[in-house]
């Protein structure tokens, strides 16, 4: 008897990879909780439908989902649930792939099967002999594994399992986190600690860190990720390395997930001997056929290559005279024989063309429609600058239709406060997800262009530049893990939404209890609106401090490329204050379909919350509530601050259903947001006012310090930069 409990606590133990207090437990298991069911009725229908987890198939993906389906539920309803490889006289959960069922239960499902694809999941209810039973199945194993986590999940959200009958499936074929992790473990835009990946300890030592990683991406669907930084370092692709890359990708692999690398494009000459990186090369070509061979040799799965090239001083075929097509497509042809894909990055723009950074990626890449080989997806940001609170959706999106395109979502928060700021992300996924391109008349949203049913696209995929450290919470701050999850959710189904999303996370990673559920909910959805309010209101863009992004710099304009320094973008002036996009301006509104240029043209059907991306508008400009330009602007940055401490005082009345840890982090978190959000409200409204020469309206409250001041604040060592 001892025996089996030590075996079964060591299954806890290898599941979680944890020690510590309990709290500490919490905050590092993310949504995996799988705390106790409260509602005894709910936890006693839940008992008398599983009373035993028939488990068919040995491989290693089915036995982590065997071992998963029995702790979670173990831990939840507070009993042993047993394995067994048969049915017995019980009502029993039955998991295996559809080559592992028996014929009368394939022949029960065998329709679901058609409405699935490789990667799709059933979840049914069905009757057997007179005993009902759950199902659990895929065509493959990896759909089992996904099925299991969704329906655990229902457990987690407290739902009835009654009368199931789930059918899903992936609506994108690659779903893909993209680190931005170097190989000394500093991270790009990182704020969450170093990077995951120990390569002085691999391949030897294999951290249960990377085994809880691969747990939480595989229960929100996710299958790829890019170990490595897009400004890349051509030493990952050396055999010193690939055989750490190798130990992550066995690990991997049973959950789902392929392992992909950046490929630096000077490689063939600083690891290969070559003397050019030129695509036309014969030698260079059969150099990266080469080390394909070798890589999939490692690791016949490899999922192939993440590249950016001739962007912010990156290498690339532009510096043979050559273009992003020689090169992408010469990349392609080495991974093609072994199934790889290039995800060819569309983030570009040029130190030689000050005329709007906004219109260069379309410029460069549309014209490349249809040149691509079919292994390419071009990889374009959710907008045509970078990364901002709020962007209007990057005109490239239907704007090539003979070439897949994969978006490019940022998790972690370069422009959005850091970890030190409660901003969730799926609100600004789904903004973008919805938004009508009118590329084929209107309903043509950019998650029909995403999943390919637009233009029936072969491969498709969705990729979130990761937010993810060894910090104990992984991201920094305990809310970021919903961007973590909710950017996973999004990957399986474009069109969720941002509620239903927060919903879930809270549930499963906090409480079931409704009176904390309203209240946080409702904070997690306003909190994007905050922080655009409270940072760049009415499409102001760009107006972080310059380098490391900390904070508000809209006064910087001493840097070498004008489109470096914040004054490019607010232009502002006595006369008002905008970047001018219209026909009249740049005319970066001409690369949008004739119905959305139409709208982002005129001042007056232009969405106010792009007003001033797209035009240069007098201070004096009445908004639609009655407000001057100057005025309404001013009562923004005022509410985003209001919206912050509305946010404390929700978070301060919740102490009772949240550990003591987590309460006290996301407070004190919760102050500096506060502390920060008046920092850039009085900062920008300095600096702005000098041009509109007037006062603060009514409301708006005074700044405490002065604009020199502001101007005098540096951070050398900001994370993340």
């Amino acid at each position: 008897m001892k025996h089996k409990k030590m075996t079964f606590l060591r299954l806890i133990v290898l599941i979680f990879g944890i020690s510590g207090s309990v709290s500490a437990q919490k905050d590092y298991k993310l949504w995996l909780q799988y705390d106790a069911v409260s509602n005894l009725d709910l936890k006693s229908n839940y008992l008398f439908a599983i009373e035993g987890i028939v488990a068919l198939g040995k491989s290693e993906t089915m036995t982590i989902a065997s071992n998963e389906l029995q702790w979670a539920l173990t831990a939840m309803l507070g009993k042993k649930i047993n394995v067994v490889t048969k049915l017995e006289e019980n009502n029993n959960i039955i998991i295996g792939s559809k080559a592992s069922l028996n014929s009368e239960i394939q022949k029960t499902i065998e329709s679901d099967f058609n409405r699935i694809n490789d990667e799709g999941f059933i979840i049914k209810s069905i009757t057997i002999n007179n005993k009902s039973h759950i199902i659990i199945s895929g065509k493959k194993e990896v759909g089992v594994l996904y099925g299991v986590y969704s329906f655990l999940r229902l457990i987690q959200t407290n739902k009835s399992i009654e009368k199931l009958n789930i059918i899903d499936s992936p609506k994108t074929n690659i779903r893909i986190l993209n680190h931005w992790d170097n190989l000394d473990r500093k991270v790009e835009r990182g704020y969450a600690g170093f990077s995951l990946w120990n390569w002085q300890k691999l391949p030897d030592f294999i951290d249960q860190r990377y085994i809880d990683y691969a747990r939480a991406n595989a229960s929100i669907g996710i299958n790829g990720t890019v170990l490595t930084n897009v400004n890349a370092n051509a030493l990952i692709l050396t055999p010193q390395y690939l055989e750490k890359v190798e130990a992550l990708a066995n690990v991997f692999r049973p959950y789902g997930i392929k392992v992909y690398l950046t490929a630096r494009f000077s490689a063939p000459i600083e690891i290969g001997g070559l003397k050019t990186a030129d695509p036309k090369d014969v030698d260079v070509a059969n150099w990266w056929k080469a080390k394909a061979k070798e890589i999939y040799a490692r690791i016949p799965d490899f999922g192939g290559f993440l590249v950016k090239a001739n962007s912010e001083g990156q290498p690339g075929p532009q510096n043979y005279g050559r273009d992003h097509v020689d090169g992408a497509n010469m990349l392609a042809d080495a991974v093609a024989p072994f199934g790889g894909v290039i995800m060819w990055r569309a983030f570009v723009y040029s130190e030689h063309d000050a005329n709007d950074r906004a219109k260069q990626a379309y410029a460069e890449f549309q014209p490349y429609d249809g040149r691509f080989r079919e292994n390419v997806i071009v990889q374009v940001k959710n907008g045509a600058i970078d990364f901002q609170p709020r962007e209007p959706f990057h005109p490239l999106f239907g704007a090539m239709p003979k070439t897949p395109l994969m978006m490019e979502f940022q998790i972690t928060q370069e422009y959005l406060g850091f970890s030190t700021h409660l901003v969730f992300l799926p609100k600004l996924f789904q903004e973008v997800l919805e938004s009508d391109t009118y590329q084929k008349g209107k309903g043509a949203t950019v998650a029909k262009v995403i999943d390919g049913s637009l233009y029936n696209n072969k491969i498709t995929g969705i990729a979130g530049v990761a937010n993810i450290g060894n910090d104990l919470n992984w991201t920094g701050h305990p809310f970021a893990q919903a961007n973590w999850y909710g950017f996973g959710r999004l990957a399986w189904n474009p069109y969720l939404d941002a509620d239903t999303i927060a919903d879930e996370w809270l549930r499963c990673t906090f409480s079931n209890n409704e009176k904390f559920i309203s209240p946080i909910k409702e904070m997690m959805i306003q909190s994007r609106e905050a922080v655009v309010n409270y940072m760049t209101p009415l499409g102001l863009h760009h107006v972080m401090d310059t380098g490391h992004h900390y904070g508000p710099g809209p006064w910087v304009s001493n840097l070498s490329r004008p489109e470096w320094n914040p004054v490019y973008y607010h232009k502002a002036d006595k006369n008002g204050i905008g970047f001018d996009r219209s026909k009249a301006g740049t005319n970066a509104v001409s690369q949008y379909a004739p119905e959305a240029a139409s709208i982002f043209d005129n001042i007056k059907t232009c969405p106010e919350e792009y007003l001033l991306w797209f035009h240069h508008v007098s201070w004096d400009y009445k908004l639609k509530d009655g407000h001057n330009l100057w005025d309404g602007m001013a009562l923004k940055y005022q509410q985003g601050v209001n919206q912050v401490s509305a946010m404390q005082k929700t978070w301060n009345a919740t102490e009772k259903y949240v550990d003591s840890e987590r309460f006290k982090e996301v407070q004190m978190l919760l102050n500096i947001q506060y502390k920060e959000a008046k920092w850039w409200r009085d900062a920008c409204l300095l600096y702005f006012q000098q041009y509109s020469g007037k006062e603060l309206p009514k409301g708006v409250e005074k700044p405490t310090q002065s604009l020199e001041y502001f101007e005098s604040l540096k951070f050398p060592f900001a994370p993340g930069n």
